[in-house]
């Protein structure tokens, strides 16, 4: 390991965009399966690992799917989410922000109750043994319907005080974000904070609609907004935070090599650009991983890289003074690292 990558690896940094349900390594899978009685079309970690390849989102959805099956009972959900929140403390995470998509693990018949429990158990664990920052987000899926969503708006009432936001993934085309406005509304004025994933593969008008009818605090990926030069000055002027995922862009096809991706482009116009992992296994790496590909493709200065995580800091779903306490950790760290080479 380099000097460099020692550094980055070390920064205090956020993981803002990762889905539980896709940070399943792919021997724990198989090993899910097995506690479950499922059987697998993969008999190896290295021949799952192998069907990593995908073509475009629809692609990842259809195997990210059939992954999720694995997760069945409270102590799944607790193993996969701890397995996760172990990997990021390793990663210099202070603070992980999850996403779980509850609508298809409830219509397989895993009650609520249990995955919640799960990964809100893990998430305790984490903050005792790793003093770890982390919050939950629950996610709706965007192919369903807007009655599924409100459904499961009610169903997650009584944890609302272990939940930090409320956000939507899945299928970008064909499903625009204004097919759920009454929804994020109704998320809103129950206290939520909110999200939602945007100009993954849509377009930048997909990432205005979340903008205006939608009013979100954070869009997830973003990047199509670059097509619409007001929309960008308007991204930028309100400090909307963009949780970018470099090398989920890559692996679906979003770019055809990292030297492509448009995060320096964004960085370059203002925009509120974090780094994140997204669906780590699948992809290739977590927060460092991306972080050093983005560096090595696009030559990213280490001042730039600090600027990246120092903006999921000040992204965070968390209270002013947590976030104080947060971005005092990355300054006492750039204080004992200042001889490091910034160039």
């Amino acid at each position: 390991m380099t000097d460099i990558e020692s550094f980055i690896r070390g920064l205090p940094k956020t993981d803002l965009h990762m889905h539980i349900e896709g940070s399943i390594e792919p021997q724990l899978m198989l090993d899910l399966a097995a506690r479950n009685g499922m059987k697998l079309r993969w008999d190896t970690a290295e021949a799952l690992r192998g069907a990593y390849q995908f073509d475009n989102l629809q692609s990842f959805l259809d195997l990210y799917f059939e992954g999720c099956k694995v997760l069945v009972t409270e102590g799944d959900f607790r193993d996969v989410t701890r397995a996760y929140l172990r990997r990021a403390h390793e990663d210099g995470v202070v603070r992980a922000e999850l996403f779980i998509g509850p609508q298809s693990f409830i219509e397989r018949g895993t009650p609520l109750e249990a995955l919640m429990s799960g990964v809100l158990g893990a998430m305790q664990e984490a903050r005792r043994e790793h003093g770890l920052s982390v919050g939950l987000m629950i996610s709706v899926h965007r192919h369903r319907t807007e009655a599924d969503a409100m459904v499961m708006l009610d169903q997650i009432m009584p944890w609302k005080d272990q939940i930090i936001a409320i956000g939507m993934g899945g299928a970008e085309i064909g499903n625009p974000p204004a097919k759920f406005a009454r929804f994020f509304k109704a998320a809103r004025d129950r206290g939520f904070r909110t999200t939602v994933h945007a100009g993954e593969e849509g377009p930048a008008a997909y990432v205005r609609e979340a903008l205006d009818l939608l009013q979100v605090d954070r869009i997830d990926h973003g990047n199509a907004c670059l097509a619409d030069p007001d929309l960008v000055r308007e991204l930028a002027m309100r400090r909307i935070p963009l949780t970018v995922c470099p090398l989920s862009n890559l692996r679906l096809q979003g770019v055809t090599e990292m030297a492509r991706h448009p995060l320096k482009t964004m960085m370059a116009q203002g925009l509120h650009v974090t780094v994140n992992s997204d669906d780590p296994p699948y992809f290739g790496g977590y927060v460092t991983e991306n972080l050093l590909a983005c560096r090595d493709a696009l030559d990213l200065s280490l001042q730039e890289i600090v600027r990246l995580v120092r903006n999921g800091l000040e992204a965070a779903f968390v209270t002013t003074e947590e976030r104080e306490m947060l971005l005092g950790q990355l300054d006492d760290y750039l204080a004992r690292h200042a001889g490091a080479s910034m160039s």
